[in-house]
């Protein structure tokens, strides 16, 4: 698809997709990340909205035009490194507190994304913060919807749900990594002493 547009699904200017990437960005239960990772970043939009919270953020597609076009989007923010990697054989070195994981599982096996879903948990730091985002439209392509993701996405043991947020269009969820002891991480009124 890469091959014929640089923008294929018109990331950076449908008014959806400009509002999807703003609730995922408010959806963020704290004010500031150490190290984010964003795979299947595409064309940089959610990049560059991420990397504002961010001090330092890997993105990667596995799509090398893509790659270029949001290596382009975010020349100016050197605390991002956008990498061309295949995952979740090219997972990258590292934890992170905060793992976006948008339009992007639907795409795999049961076993692919048990595996994923795996180094997703494992690379995530207690009290660390994973965001999903989904389509929830069934599409020949896709092994799954926003709604049969979140169920799987319910099953991972380590993860405590913090936002679901759902529309017709799409499933939103916030988890946060459970801290070595099993204890949830506090919510964001409770880091404020506000509970």
């Amino acid at each position: 698809m890469y091959r014929d547009s640089p923008d294929p699904w018109r990331l950076a200017d449908r008014f959806y997709e400009r509002r999807k990437y703003d609730l995922t960005a408010a959806s963020l239960p704290l004010p500031r990340y150490r190290r984010a990772f964003e795979p299947a970043c595409s064309v940089g939009e959610l990049t560059v909205r991420l990397a504002e919270r961010c001090d330092e953020l890997v993105a990667c597609d596995r799509v090398e035009s893509a790659v270029a076009t949001a290596r382009k989007r975010t020349a100016h923010l050197p605390h991002v490194d956008v990498r061309r990697l295949t995952l979740p054989e090219e997972w990258p070195d590292g934890s992170f507190d905060l793992i976006v994981l948008s339009e992007f599982l639907y795409y795999f096996d049961a076993a692919t994304l048990h595996d994923l879903l795996t180094r997703t948990t494992a690379a995530l730091d207690p009290g660390g913060t994973l965001v999903t985002v989904h389509w929830n439209h069934p599409v020949p392509d896709h092994r799954g919807t926003g709604s049969t993701l979140a169920r799987t996405l319910a099953s991972v043991p380590g993860l405590t749900p913090v936002a679901d947020h759902r529309e017709p269009d799409f499933v939103l969820q916030v988890y946060a990594r459970t801290w070595l002891d099993g204890s949830p991480a506090p919510s964001p009124a409770a880091r404020e002493g506000l509970v």
